[in-house]
């Protein structure tokens, strides 16, 4: 999930992943220093008074705030959390993630998996929030639309376990040769283009959510932009979409689960990316919670007695590289310089300094389990040590290979966020004493900086990725050659290879191997510099009870949350 990707998994891999987090954290600023202060937070009894502006318990009302809008709510298309969360809200695929993180029936009442498909039988009081039923001849539609070369998605390839699914996205098939169809109403049946151990994890992500054929067709080429062109399926629906203003969603009367839902309304009619003004809304009690703290922020929870949470959201974040041949960043010699100065301890520790980010070490976390523990236990990572003396000699060769006098002037493209704005001063800072490079900052709105992205236009920029699902598998294809998320267009034989074989094979061991050597390969070739593993710190109202936060699937969560009356 591209930029938490908000960008956590089942009950094991959060509660592994949370206690990794925190011991990682009282290794660096002592383990009994680190066990006081969480006894003394999670102690706290202090209440928050608000108004009725965030938590109205007669009306089941919660106002909450958005950190951006989302740059468009088209299943097919969304690939940054804030879209995929509100989605989560709104829409509903076959499987859906419940309230202890496991997987439980959404639309499909029941499921059965196969080594060669898998074959759903929906409910028959699924819904539209117009009163159609929702039927399996949507879901074949919108994965149809969505592997298809002329929607451009760049999460097609999360349907490519489906048969021809690539060959289809490639222009080599039609969409029709695409391995699921309708048997009736509530049956669906899907063939897989190889044996995969992960299918059911798949749909629940928004890429397999349905799509009503006779309503998109009528938005002609509208779907999703606004409230009123999207149809909803899910616990609530969208009553309200003022662009980069107001987003309110209302309990959907239709929903077949209506009688678990137990919030009327979350109403978000604010937007910030600033830490200081969502905390003021908050302490004006226009807010229930605050999502992302700063350092700057945490002193005056702590005073206020706020009650403060934690947990680790799965996410891992990086400079990316943009490898074209135009770009100095394709140049290798570059990048080993830039690997041999950055040391990501004093990025969470000096920069950041937050409870609950690991230093960065690779692109695959540490929660993520192996055959028998975590994968990075079994497959440790390579060391890379820190030598300035290298590093300017890559920095020289590199030089003289891309035919420059001085050393190159770079653009670090991040978002608007202060967080973000903070990290690239650090990087500027570092690059520049260190090697003398020039590092320009560029700093756009979030759904910009996306838009950059996609079009290649950056030569380093900060980046974060989250799971889409709890396999090593959702970070290792990130740099596959043919995935459109691979920004920068990274692309390596042995490593193509090594993501198919673990896409192909059953073999537990035969997989973690495969994973083991893409880390490897993404170390050596510097495909990125690794920072941090986010942890997340927040605030919430203590009325408000029963909102679920994961790694994997939409976070955070409100379809169980209830007010509660202490």
């Amino acid at each position: 999930m591209n930029n938490l990707k908000s960008g956590t998994s089942d009950a094991l891999t959060r509660t592994a992943s949370t206690q990794l987090i925190w011991l990682g954290l009282a290794a660096t600023i002592g383990f009994a220093m680190l066990m006081g202060l969480l006894y003394w937070v999670s102690s706290l009894t202090g209440s928050h008074t608000t108004t009725l502006n965030a938590i109205d318990a007669e009306s089941g009302t919660v106002t909450l705030l958005l950190r951006t809008e989302p740059p468009q709510l088209d299943s097919t298309r969304a690939t940054d959390s804030v879209s995929i969360s509100v989605l989560g809200h709104v829409m509903e695929g076959l499987l859906r993630f419940d309230e202890n993180n496991q997987l439980a029936p959404g639309v499909a009442e029941r499921w059965e998996i196969r080594e060669d498909g898998a074959t759903f039988w929906l409910r028959p009081d699924a819904r539209w929030s117009d009163g159609v039923p929702v039927t399996a001849h949507d879901f074949v539609f919108a994965w149809r639309t969505a592997i298809s070369p002329a929607t451009a998605s760049e999460y097609a390839f999360i349907l490519y376990p489906v048969k021809n699914g690539e060959s289809i996205n490639s222009g080599n098939l039609p969409v029709e040769a695409l391995g699921v169809r309708a048997v009736n109403n509530q049956t669906l049946e899907v063939e897989f283009e190889q044996p995969l151990a992960y299918f059911e994890e798949l749909v629940a992500f928004s890429t397999y959510h349905p799509i009503r054929e006779d309503f998109y067709h009528s938005r002609e080429g509208r779907y999703g932009a606004d409230v009123d062109d999207l149809l909803y399926n899910g616990p609530f629906e969208m009553t309200l979409w003022v662009h980069g203003a107001h987003v309110r969603l209302e309990k959907n009367p239709d929903y077949w689960g209506r009688e678990r839902i137990r919030l009327n309304v979350i109403d978000m009619p604010y937007f910030t990316t600033d830490a200081t003004s969502a905390l003021n809304l908050f302490k004006d009690g226009k807010v229930a919670v605050v999502d992302y703290l700063g350092a700057e922020q945490l002193n005056e929870v702590l005073q206020q007695r706020w009650q403060l949470k934690r947990f680790g959201d799965g996410s891992v974040w990086f400079l990316a590289f943009n490898f074209s041949p135009d770009r100095i960043t394709s140049n290798w010699h570059l990048r080993k310089a830039l690997q041999l100065v950055t040391d990501p301890s004093e990025l969470v520790n000096r920069v950041i300094k937050l409870p609950g980010n690991l230093p960065g070490e690779s692109l695959f976390p540490v929660w993520l389990q192996g055959v028998n523990t975590f994968f990075r236990q079994e497959h440790p990572v390579p060391k890379i040590e820190l030598n300035l003396e290298a590093a300017r000699e890559h920095l020289e060769i590199a030089m003289e290979e891309l035919g420059l006098d001085n050393p190159p002037s770079i653009a670090l493209l991040v978002d608007d966020s202060p967080g973000a704005a903070k990290q690239a001063e650090y990087f500027q800072n570092l690059y520049g004493s260190q090697l003398g490079l020039d590092i320009r900052i560029d700093r756009q709105i979030f759904k910009q900086r996306l838009a950059k992205m996609q079009n290649q236009d950056f030569d380093l920029a900060v980046y974060g990725w989250g799971p889409d699902f709890a396999d090593p598998l959702t970070f290792g294809e990130l740099f596959a050659s043919w995935n459109p998320n691979n920004n920068g267009r990274f692309n390596n034989t042995e490593y193509d290879e090594s993501v198919r074989l673990a896409q192909s094979s059953l073999n537990p061991q035969t997989r973690m191997e495969a994973f083991a050597r893409q880390q490897e390969i993404l170390i050596e070739e510097v495909a990125l510099i690794p920072n941090y593993e986010r942890g997340r710190v927040y605030i919430t109202d203590r009325r408000l009870q029963g909102v679920v936060r994961r790694a994997v699937g939409p976070d955070p969560d409100y379809t169980n949350a209830f007010i509660s009356s202490d």
